[in-house]
């Protein structure tokens, strides 16, 4: 029963720095991440349909993706829905092969980026700490239950601090890499 909550905290932890990963990559750091494009969805005969599904999407130089969609009647449907998106990137394409060219980040973009990958970090620990709340709670009624003694309580609790303690870690680094990427020119 013990076990049973520590690994339940444990991957829940785990997927909140997942999903952080996810969000980080998805944010325009002034080089060309095709995972920039996973949240654009493009109305494809009259269905939402995800970008990645429609087109293979490469980064061939730092600054460049290039979009190659599988139907080429797709194409215009495809830079509509990138310049609907908040990525503020101008398509450019020629008739076959669209191509984003991704603007050098200015200073200020820069800071306001970091600030954002900040909040979003600190949300995470949040999410962490919430993990780690609940489980203490279930360890806790168990002991109020009697169906664990104080010390296995307390040494779950140390197990639990111990995860919690690692995942903001691995978040901790997690931002200063994405971080370090932003603010290099």
């Amino acid at each position: 029963m013990i076990k049973e909550i520590q690994r339940t905290a444990e991957e829940k932890m785990a997927k909140t720095i997942a999903i952080l990963k996810k969000d980080l990559a998805s944010l325009k750091a002034g080089r060309a991440n095709p995972a920039m494009l996973d949240r654009i969805s493009v109305e494809y005969y009259g269905v939402e349909t995800p970008l990645t599904q429609l087109a293979n999407i490469a980064a061939p130089e730092p600054r460049v993706m290039t979009i190659q969609p599988w139907d080429s009647k797709s194409v215009p449907l495809i830079e509509k829905a990138i310049l609907k998106s908040d990525l503020g990137i101008n398509p450019s394409n020629d008739g076959k092969i669209i191509r984003l060219v991704v603007p050098q980040l200015t200073e200020e973009r820069r800071k306001d980026l970091v600030k954002v990958i900040k909040k979003m970090g600190e949300e995470s620990k949040i999410a962490v700490r919430n993990t780690r709340r609940d489980a203490i709670e279930s360890l806790k009624k168990l002991k109020k239950d009697v169906k664990i003694t104080e010390d296995e309580l307390k040494k779950a609790e140390e197990e639990v601090q111990k995860s919690t303690d690692k995942a903001i870690k691995d978040i901790d680094k997690i931002l200063e890499a994405k971080e370090k990427e932003i603010m290099e020119v």
